[in-house]
């Protein structure tokens, strides 16, 4: 009886520890500015790059480029989360429309973990997620990544891909 009524918990834990976003999802959270910044790359974000890339060219997909205002743009939601405790994609399509007119963008999508320790960690964890390995494994040109650690030390993630 008491797994039952902790299921639902766990559940909505599972949940909230990853997600993704396409184009075609509504953003109904509050809008905030987007103040883009060249925060230094960290041996995580390399990694999770590498990992991609490598699954995309073991399935027979071509290596994204990276690019640092996507970077730039990944990072400011990295951080907006860490602000706020929360894994989310609010404000996506601030960041899909900034992309869109400033790196050539035609198409934008994002996954967003928390939690995750390692590069391998996040990355397996979205490959077993069908949304996620979608975008992964979607028609994109560039993408990048921002890995920022909260107070506890808790890593939150934001993978963007566009297609230029």
């Amino acid at each position: 009886m008491k797994l039952l009524t902790k299921l639902p918990l766990l559940a909505l834990l599972a949940m909230l520890s990853f997600s993704c976003t396409t184009d075609s999802l509504d953003d109904n959270a509050d809008t905030i500015e987007l103040t883009l910044s060249n925060p230094e790359t960290k041996t995580i974000e390399v990694e999770i790059l590498e990992l991609l890339n490598n699954h995309r060219v073991s399935v027979g997909l071509t290596a994204l480029g990276d690019m640092s205002v996507v970077k730039s743009v990944a990072f400011t939601h990295t951080d907006y989360m860490v602000d706020n405790n929360e894994v989310s994609h609010a404000n996506f399509y601030k960041r899909s429309d900034y992309l869109k007119t400033n790196a050539g963008a035609s198409r934008v999508s994002e996954n967003v973990a928390y939690g995750y320790s390692s590069a391998d960690s996040v990355v397996r964890a979205w490959l077993k997620s069908d949304s996620h390995r979608l975008n992964i494994e979607g028609d994109f040109t560039n993408f990048d990544l921002a890995a920022e650690q909260n107070a506890e030390g808790k890593w939150y993630y934001t993978n963007i891909f566009i297609k230029k």
